[in-house]
């Protein structure tokens, strides 16, 4: 049976150094037709916030994207693989190599839910785009997020079963916020993409543009909160792409457009 537990994560500590924090400052007035608003008005609004300023990748380009927003400080040769945590060469890639232990390109948000053409500009969104180890990345597939599983043998940090997929505790938060993120820029009325949601369930099947499950992210939203990595990843990536991920700059907003929906 799969566990169903209230969330008390002892969250690990990462092997990382202390990373070169970038200038997390965004400009004045940024998100101020954001603030005093919440629920269903504050998502509306800060999905227009979101867009702005966005420039679509090539999915060629985010082989460089990725090199640059995961370099692992202590290694400039070499990424820091999001789910395992591994260091590994930046020249170690799935292209053009069927190496299971390679890194690839992962989807957070499926690009079967809802954006399966590289014209539709989720599929190249850095901001849920991570480079992982092309054997986990495929046994998570299309997956939900959510608790519970048997712990994967290559990378015992992370669990899953038949439905759903639990990461490793340090990156949980940035999952979650990385799957808020795309529910609010992606409502159905621009960039070629439909309105993605997220459900609190894990029966997404492919071609539905829904992931969950959604109050097990909240949990680990909460649980996992922003730390310099994350921080420091999204001005990276910021840079290359042009738009913001308000649930990193103001992770509040994420209690008060779901909370009601898992604790009301």
């Amino acid at each position: 049976m799969k566990m169903r537990l209230n969330l008390s994560l002892l969250l690990i500590s990462t092997a990382l150094s202390p990373v070169a924090l970038a200038n997390t400052s965004y400009p004045d007035g940024y998100y101020l037709e954001a603030e005093g608003l919440s629920g269903n008005a504050l998502k509306d609004m800060l999905g227009v916030i979101a867009a702005r300023g966005q420039k679509q990748l090539t999915y060629t380009q985010v082989w460089s994207a990725l090199k640059d927003t995961n370099e692992d400080p202590n290694n400039p040769n070499n990424v820091i693989l999001y789910y395992s945590g591994r260091s590994q060469s930046k020249d170690f890639t799935s292209s053009g190599n069927n190496d299971k232990n390679a890194w690839n390109r992962e989807h957070l948000w499926p690009k079967s839910f809802g954006f399966k053409r590289k014209d539709q500009w989720g599929y190249t969104d850095i901001h849920h785009l991570q480079p992982t180890d092309a054997e986990i990345n495929s046994i998570r597939s299309n997956k939900d997020f959510d608790f519970g599983g048997a712990p994967m043998k290559k990378s015992p940090l992370n669990k899953t079963d038949y439905d759903s997929f639990e990461p490793r505790d340090a990156v949980k938060g940035d999952t979650a916020r990385s799957l808020f993120y795309m529910a609010v820029r992606y409502e159905g009325n621009n960039a070629k993409m439909p309105d993605l949601y997220l459900v609190d369930d894990t029966s997404s099947s492919s071609g539905q543009p829904k992931v969950g499950k959604l109050c097990t992210l909240l949990q680990w939203h909460n649980a996992d909160p922003v730390d310099d990595w994350e921080r420091n990843r999204h001005e990276k990536a910021v840079k290359w792409q042009g738009n913001r991920n308000p649930f990193i700059d103001n992770p509040s907003w994420v209690n008060d457009i779901y909370d009601s929906r898992c604790n009301g």
